[in-house]
């Protein structure tokens, strides 16, 4: 299957980045799209990158959502390692934004990079599923490896996607991409 690059958008001291169907091509035409995040930068310390889908062309992004979050960490002087499931960036029924990343810092050398794949977002006879995976360099000097999954519980067409950290503006770039 062929990835076809549909938009890319890139965040220069900008509080988020949002792709629609009316600026996008995002539409039943494909049933994967895949978004690339190149050199996502917090300008606030410590923030997670949040995600969250819309079923109004964007003018809300609230879809509830059912979600689980883990990561992989390894402290930067290597005075530590853990595997965590990480209850408090999973989301039960909720219309908060999902955390994609784990308190990205603001450093030189602390940024997020990942992938999010999202399944047929236009259908509109079973839910939305996703899921990602991230990099990203901890504020407190940790790389962490993270990952979440979940489905937006909704019938509903997903028609706008939104990516934010959790304070403050950001830079980066985000490419979409639809497979089929």
């Amino acid at each position: 299957m062929a990835m076809t690059l549909l938009s890319s958008q890139t965040a220069a001291d900008a509080g988020s980045i949002a792709f629609t169907s009316s600026i996008t091509g995002f539409n039943s035409t494909y049933k994967l799209y895949i978004f690339k995040f190149i050199d996502m930068n917090p300008e606030s310390d410590s923030v997670d990158l949040l995600f969250n889908g819309s079923i109004d062309a964007g003018s809300n992004y609230n879809v509830t959502k059912t979600t689980t979050h883990f990561n992989a960490r390894h402290n930067e002087d290597d005075s530590g390692t853990a595997l965590e499931y990480q209850t408090g960036r999973d989301l039960a029924q909720a219309t908060t934004g999902q955390p994609l990343t784990m308190q990205t810092g603001t450093g030189a050398d602390e940024s997020a990079a990942g992938t999010l794949w999202l399944f047929n977002p236009s259908n509109t006879t079973y839910v939305k599923h996703f899921y990602s995976r991230f990099h990203n360099h901890r504020a407190t000097n940790a790389a962490m490896d993270t990952f979440a999954a979940g489905y937006f519980n909704t019938t509903s067409d997903i028609d706008a996607v939104n990516f934010a950290f959790a304070s403050g503006n950001m830079n980066g770039t985000i490419k979409m991409y639809g497979v089929g």
